[in-house]
This record gives C-alpha cells, sequence and structure tokens, in this order.
C-alpha cells in the first residue's frame, strides 16, 4: 500500500497543536518572576504614556504651525493643546513613580502568591494607565487640532472647544484612578 508523505509544513501544524494542546499556562506564568511583571508594567506605563503624548503633541502641532502661517495670533493661546498633550505624559511618570514605590524585596527571601498577585497587580496598573493615556493623548490631540483650525476660522470657538479637550484630557485621569485602585492592592512583602 502507498501512504502519501505529508508535507513538512503539515507536520509542524500538527507538532504545534500537541504543544498547545500539552502547554500549561499557569504553570508558564508562575515560572517568570513576579518582579519581571511588576517592572514591565512600571515601563509600560510610562513608555505608552509618553507615546500618547508625542502623538497628541505632533497632531496638535502640525495644525497650530499650518493654521498659524495664515492666522498667526492664534499661535500664543492654542499652545494650551500642546499644554495638555503634555500633561498625559505627566500621568504615566506620576504613575510608574507611585508603582515603583511598590515594588520591594520581599522580606523572608521567597516568593509568595501575594508575589505573583502583586506583579500582575502592577502589570494590569501598567497598561490599564498606559492604554488610556495613548488614547487621551489622541483625544486631545485631535481636539487641539480642530481647536486650532476652528480659532484660525472663528476666534469666538476657542473657549467651547477648549472645554471639549478639557473633557478629553479627563480620560487620562480616568486611567490614572483605575491604576492607582490597582496598584494600592499590590504588596510584596
Amino acid at each position: 500500500p502507498h501512504v502519501p508523505q505529508q508535507t513538512q509544513a503539515t507536520m509542524s501544524s500538527i507538532d504545534f497543536q500537541d504543544w498547545v494542546a500539552t502547554w500549561d499556562f499557569e504553570e508558564w506564568l508562575g515560572q517568570i518572576d513576579p518582579y519581571l511583571w511588576a517592572n514591565l508594567g512600571v515601563a509600560l506605563t510610562i513608555g505608552i504614556s509618553v507615546a500618547g503624548a508625542a502623538w497628541g503633541i505632533y497632531i496638535t502641532g502640525v495644525s497650530l504651525l499650518g493654521a498659524a502661517v495664515k492666522c498667526p495670533r492664534i499661535r500664543s493661546k492654542n499652545l494650551i493643546s500642546i499644554i495638555f498633550c503634555e500633561a498625559v505624559a505627566i500621568y504615566g511618570i506620576i504613575m510608574a513613580i507611585v508603582m515603583n514605590q511598590k515594588v520591594e524585596a520581599p522580606k523572608d527571601g521567597g516568593l509568595s502568591e501575594k508575589s505573583y498577585f502583586s506583579g500582575f497587580a502592577l502589570l494590569g496598573a501598567g497598561l490599564t494607565t498606559g492604554l488610556a493615556n495613548l488614547f487621551c493623548g489622541l483625544c486631545v490631540g485631535v481636539i487641539g487640532s480642530s481647536c486650532a483650525l476652528a480659532d484660525a476660522q472663528n476666534p469666538t470657538l476657542f473657549v467651547k472647544i477648549l472645554i471639549i479637550e478639557i473633557f478629553g484630557s479627563a480620560l487620562g485621569l480616568f486611567g490614572v484612578i483605575i491604576g492607582i485602585i490597582l496598584a494600592a492592592t499590590a504588596g510584596f512583602s
């Protein structure tokens, strides 16, 4: 009898499926040091928040400079939009400092369930704060861009759009508040 040979791609697919079926996710998570998760959360908080601020500054700055060519009077008062974007990075820095204060060496020298919980809690706080600030930076950047363009056309619209921008900036504060709540549950000792 002739048995068809399987291709290498099919064998790799079968091997991968067997590996996934036998892979123990909980054991894998338990093998990684909880301090890695905690410090990764701290790094993600500041890294993603700064990326959100930079993106917002880029969006606002391009529109502000473009509109200022035709209407130079908008340059100074529309810098408030840049400051709102920069506040997003400051939220991330504040949270990184708060979270870093929670990371401490265990007193008994070993790792406990509390250590793993704390590591995952700080990772969650970092992701929550970072992503909230990323989207906040984008929101404030788009609104700041609209504010600059609208102000160049009609100066009475500046304050109205600025109020909307303040509400957009509050999104980052919500992320910081949730991050503080999550980080408060962490304690390695």
